[in-house]
C-alpha cells in the first residue's frame, strides 16, 4: 500500500493477522480487535499491535509479529496462516477453545474433523463454590449463512456480558428468583440478537448472519435455561431419569411432537433445519425458558448439535457422560474434551462444543457404579 496512512490499521497480536478498518474480530482466529479510544470493547486475550499512524517528520515503522512457527515441520508460518516451508495450514486459535472457570466446570469447542472452520462459540463464568453460580453460554453459527462464525462469537459474548452482571440477592422465593433469572435470559438473547445485527454488513446477502443461542444459569441449586435455535441443554442425573432442558426449534423437533419416532425425524434430510435462530431475518428470538431444581448429584450439559448428533436421546447421553466421566475421575474438563473427542471419532461432521458443570455432588464423592460394581 502506498501513500499517507490516515488511520491505523489493527494487527491481531494472537496470529498476525491485518485486519480491516473498524473490524471488531481477527478473521483468521477470533480474537478481539482494539477497540477505538472511547470504545467499549473486552480486553482481548495477548499483545494487540497497530500500525501508527506517520509523523510528518519521516517514516515510522510498522510494527512487526514476531514468527509463527509450523506445528508440523518448525518452519514459518506466512501472513496467509500456511508455512512457507511445507504448505501445511497453521491451526488457528478458535480451531480449539478450552475454558474451565472453576474446577466443577469445563469447556471444550472445536472445529471437528469436516468444518474448515469453527462457527461455534461458547462463553462462560462461575463462582469457586461448585454449584453456587454458573453461567453456560453456547451459540452455534448457522452453516449456511455469511460470517457465521463472527455471529455466534459476538452473540456468546453479549450473552455473558448480559448474564453475569450483578446477581439476584435477598430474593427469598424461588419464584422470584426464577422469575428474575429468566427476564435476564429474555436480555441476553436481545443483547446477542443486537450483537449478530451489528455484525451484519448493511449489503449482505440473503443469507445474514446468524445462529443459535442457548444459555444457562445455575443459581442456588437451581437450573434456568433459555434457548432459540437447537443447541441444547441436559440434565443427567447420576440416578434417576435424564431429562432435556431445552426443545429444538427445527423441523425434526415438530415431526416429533406430533408422533415421529427421534430417530427417524433426526435422520431425515431437513433434520438440522431449525426454524427460530438469531439474526436480522429472524421471524422471533425470545427464548423458550425452563427451569428446575436440582436434588441430587449429576452432570448439566450445554452442547452443539455436534455432540448430540451422535448421540440424542438424554437416556443414551447420559449414560455416555457416566461412562466417559468414568475414566478421568469425575474431572469436568477432561471429561468435555473426551465427549468432543469422542464426537470426532464418530465422524466429527460438525464443529463440536461441549459446557459440563458438575452440580450437587460432594466433591470427594465416588462417581455412580452399576450393579456389577463397576464404573459406568
Amino acid at each position: 500500500m502506498s501513500g499517507a496512512v490516515v488511520s491505523s490499521l489493527p494487527v491481531c497480536g494472537s496470529c498476525g493477522a491485518v485486519a480491516a478498518i473498524g473490524a471488531r474480530f481477527c478473521e483468521a482466529c477470533g480474537t478481539d480487535l482494539p477497540t477505538p479510544a472511547g470504545g467499549q470493547g473486552a480486553t482481548p486475550p495477548g499483545e494487540i499491535l497497530a500500525a501508527p499512524v506517520p509523523d510528518p517528520a519521516g517514516p515510522v515503522p510498522v510494527p512487526v509479529p514476531e514468527p509463527v512457527p509450523c506445528r508440523e515441520c518448525g518452519g514459518v508460518v506466512d501472513a496467509d496462516g500456511y508455512c512457507t516451508s511445507c504448505g501445511a495450514k497453521a491451526p488457528r486459535a478458535r480451531d480449539h477453545v478450552v475454558e474451565q472457570p472453576q474446577a466443577w466446570v469445563g469447556a471444550v469447542s472445536d472445529r471437528g474433523i469436516r468444518h474448515h472452520r469453527n462457527e461455534d462459540a461458547l462463553a462462560v463464568a462461575a463462582s469457586e463454590a461448585p454449584g453456587s453460580h454458573a453461567v453456560l453460554v453456547v451459540c452455534d453459527g448457522v452453516s449456511s449463512s455469511e460470517d457465521s462464525d463472527v455471529a455466534s462469537l459476538a452473540a456468546a459474548r453479549a450473552a455473558l456480558d448480559t448474564l453475569a452482571g450483578p446477581r439476584a440477592q435477598g430474593l427469598d422465593t424461588s419464584a422470584g428468583l426464577v422469575a428474575v433469572i429468566g427476564a435476564r435470559l429474555e436480555a441476553a438473547a436481545d443483547a446477542a440478537s443486537r450483537a449478530v445485527a451489528a455484525a451484519t454488513s448493511h449489503d449482505h446477502g440473503d443469507s445474514p448472519p446468524s445462529c443459535t443461542f442457548v444459555a444457562t444459569v445455575v443459581e442456588r441449586g437451581r437450573i434456568v435455561t433459555g434457548s432459540v435455535g437447537d443447541s441444547r441443554a441436559y440434565w443427567l442425573p447420576d440416578a434417576g431419569q435424564a431429562r432435556f432442558l431445552t426443545t429444538d426449534d427445527s423441523w425434526a423437533a415438530e415431526q416429533i411432537a406430533v408422533g415421529v419416532p427421534r430417530d427417524q425425524a433426526e435422520s431425515g434430510p431437513q433434520a438440522h433445519a431449525i426454524t427460530r435462530w438469531l439474526g436480522v431475518d429472524a421471524p422471533d428470538h425470545t427464548p423458550r425458558i425452563t427451569t428446575m431444581e436440582v436434588d441430587g448429584p449429576g452432570w448439566l450439559v450445554v452442547c452443539s448439535d455436534g455432540l448430540w448428533n451422535y448421540c440424542s436421546p438424554a437416556d443414551e447421553l447420559g449414560a455416555l457422560v457416566r461412562r466417559i466421566a468414568a475414566t478421568v475421575a469425575g474431572e469436568p474438563l477432561a471429561t468435555a474434551s473426551a465427549l468432543v473427542d469422542w464426537a470426532n471419532g464418530q465422524g466429527g461432521h460438525d464443529n463440536i462444543t461441549v459446557v459440563l458443570a458438575r452440580l450437587g455432588a460432594d466433591p470427594d464423592s465416588p462417581l455412580p457404579r452399576d450393579q456389577t460394581g463397576s464404573s459406568r
